[in-house]
Formats: structure tokens, sequence, C-alpha cells
């Protein structure tokens, strides 16, 4: 009787420090300061009338076709990051603009040939960027 009484109080410790730790852990990462994101290069890029954006594309149904096609291949794609298959897709005219950040460069090229065996090879414009560790 005394081996399950010790062993109970053993286990509620266990638990009780485990928890303790995972809330000093939770205090630290709230204590961290935000990570300072710069985007001002990209957003400048993009105010550029001369570059295309999601919001410019064309409501043709061949382009909306276009860029749904490589859209499904990507999110079907399973060995892809999320941030890959969330790869900014925008075509206009049958030509097809890939921008966006992703993991690695074999997920660019991934992505690029997807595009490329839909659309046409001549047809892809890539401004992916692989993001740095």
């Amino acid at each position: 009787m005394k081996r399950n009484v010790v062993k109970a109080l053993i286990a509620q410790l266990v638990l009780i420090s485990s928890m303790s730790l995972l809330w000093a852990q939770q205090d630290t990462d709230a204590a961290k300061p935000p990570s300072a994101v710069d985007n001002t290069k990209i957003n400048q890029r993009d105010k550029n009338q001369s570059e295309p954006t999601a919001d410019s594309q064309k409501q043709t149904p061949t382009d909306r076709q276009l860029s749904q096609q490589i859209r499904r291949a990507l999110v079907k794609d399973k060995s892809l990051s999320t941030n890959a298959q969330n790869v900014k897709v925008i075509a206009q005219n049958g030509m097809v603009t890939l921008r966006g950040p992703v993991n690695s460069d074999s997920e660019k090229q991934t992505i690029e040939a997807t595009a490329s065996q839909i659309a046409g090879s001549d047809k892809v414009t890539s401004e992916i960027q692989v993001k740095s560790k």
C-alpha cells in the first residue's frame, strides 16, 4: 500500500515540475522581442505599376484556369512546404509570374518546373525567393 502512495506522489511531483518548466519556457518566450521583419524593398517593388500583382491578374477564363491548374498542382504536392504551396501565381494573357518565399532551392525548382509543365517553359517568369536560414 505504501509503495502505491509513494508512486502516486512521485508521479504528481513529476507532472507538477514538468508543468512548471513549460510555464517558465512560455514566460521566457513572451519576454523575447518580436523579430523585426523588413519588407520595404518587396513592398516598393509591388507598388510599381509595371510589376504584376495578384490583384492585377486578368479575369479572363483562360488566365483564371491557368492559375487555377498551377495552384492545384502546387497544393497537391505534399513534398512542398506551406510557404511553397502559397507562392503567388499570377496569370496575365497566358504569361505566368511566380512570386513569394520558399524554404529551399529544390522547392523553387519544383514550383518552376510545375508551372512550366502546365503553362509552357517560355511563359513562366519566376520571382521566387529562397529564404535564408
